[in-house]
């Protein structure tokens, strides 16, 4: 049986498993089964292969950052965050909207992980925002929204995934990360000033205020500087840095914030073991998935159509891969996604001479967008059921939304100097830059 059929199949048998209501992880699997067996591939080298892919070191960095979020919210600790970012910005117009967007550029800087910003942020501010009157559909969209600031900027989870199935500096996806997560958080607080609700109007903070309630978050506001402080400085690897962070939480946040929630520290642990557990079988899954399409020569395929219609202009190889991901990313998590095109990627990584860093921001960006896009739209999907609205709602009214992240994505596509600029000035060895046989400075690739 041809490649081609082969490939068609095993892509049925996953979106049809997947319909069907069953796990991404294991509707992967049937498709990988079914392909091995029409290719006559032994399963001993599709179990391998599930094992190959989370035998990552970089990989353990995942439940780090995911424990680091459970703690900061279990300990209640993120109500110091919300009533800074309140401090700072409740009084623009649109009032809590804005506090949204602003809690999840702190919080996404100790978590990394979407799904963990969108509970905290439903838990901590979905009420209070239906008190003032917002409607639930808006409340969903612009949680769901500001929750995939998680995917760009440190430690981001997907940035981790990417670094290391891609062999890419998962430090240099971090810096990359900064400026489009940027964009996209102020893009979403133009968006909600001038076409959000309104709002409760409040009188803008004093600068008492401001202080004490920076003081009041200092401890917690420690952990993304612990984190980039150490990952920039050499002095952690990002596993490393996830570790301190955890230590850092455990030996002084609890203690002095809140030092009855010490019997529930075993229980944050178990529930962040659990919650690794699912990417990582995914992981396993997807990587078994992608060597299969490599293996059936898949990747090779859909490069060459790219390459046909882009020729080795880098910008439309990028915008190929943007519409492939968007689609992509419209079906499955950004996790597998990674894993199972990486092979692609990094053929036209090499064909475009695209440099690996900004390419996965690029990519990074598009699958964040995918998780507020139908049919999937995984953390608009989660906000949508923690606030209590139908999807289809929800789905409304972040349409307007995306025109921010359209914005970010080309922008990032053709102004790589001002998205690779900061890894160039802290982590030069991180995109390709190499130190200048005088001696002094780096020389860095165009």
């Amino acid at each position: 049986m041809s490649s081609p059929v082969i490939l068609g199949l095993m892509t049925f048998c996953f979106l049809f498993f997947g319909y069907l209501g069953v796990p991404v992880p294991f509707s992967l699997m049937a498709g990988v089964f079914v392909g091995a067996l029409l290719a006559d591939v032994s399963l001993a080298a599709i179990m391998q292969k599930i094992f190959d892919g989370v035998d990552s070191e970089a990989l353990l960095a995942i439940p780090f950052f995911l424990l680091v979020g459970e703690l900061m919210s279990s300990a209640n600790v993120v109500i110091r965050i919300a009533n800074l970012s309140l401090s700072l910005v409740g009084h623009i117009r649109g009032g809590l909207s804005q506090v949204v967007v602003v809690f999840s550029m702190f919080f996404s800087e100790m978590s990394g992980s979407t799904t963990a910003d969108v509970a905290v942020m439903t838990r901590a501010l979905g009420g209070p925002m239906k008190k003032e009157g917002y409607s639930p559909a808006f409340i969903a969209a612009i949680i769901a929204a500001a929750s995939t600031i998680a995917a760009l900027v440190p430690p981001s989870i997907t940035a981790v995934v990417y670094g290391a199935v891609g062999n890419v500096s998962i430090a240099g996806l971090f810096m990359a990360g900064v400026v489009p997560g940027l964009m996209i958080g102020f893009g979403l607080m133009i968006y909600c000033f001038f076409f959000g609700p309104t709002g409760m109007r409040r009188p803008r903070a004093p600068l008492k205020q401001i202080v004490f309630a920076a003081g009041d978050a200092a401890l917690p506001m420690m952990i993304p500087v612990i984190l980039l402080g150490g990952i920039l400085t050499g002095a952690f690897t990002p596993t490393e840095a996830g570790v301190v962070a955890v230590i850092w939480i455990i030996a002084v946040v609890i203690p002095a914030l809140n030092r009855g929630h010490f019997k529930n520290i075993p229980y944050d642990f178990c529930l962040a073991g659990l919650i690794f557990s699912l990417p990582l079988i995914t992981i396993g899954a997807a990587n078994a998935f992608g060597w299969m399409l490599a293996y059936l020569r898949g990747a090779s395929v859909i490069a060459d159509w790219i390459i046909a219609i882009a020729g080795n202009d880098p910008h439309l190889i990028m915008l190929l891969l943007v519409l492939l991901f968007t689609v992509v990313g419209d079906f499955i998590e950004p996790v597998p996604t990674i894993i199972i095109f990486m092979p692609l990627v990094n053929t036209l990584t090499q064909a475009g001479d695209i440099n690996a860093v900004h390419m996965g921001v690029v990519l990074i960006a598009t699958l964040a967008f995918g998780l507020i896009t139908p049919p999937y739209g995984l953390v608009l999907l989660m906000a949508s059921k923690f606030v209590g609205v139908p999807f289809s709602k929800a789905l409304r009214a972040a349409l307007p939304i995306y025109v921010v992240f359209l914005v970010t994505i080309t922008f990032t596509i053709y102004f790589p100097k001002v998205v690779l600029w900061l890894p160039k000035q802290v982590i030069p060895e991180s995109v390709g830059c190499f130190k200048s046989p005088s001696g002094t400075g780096y020389i860095c690739p165009n």
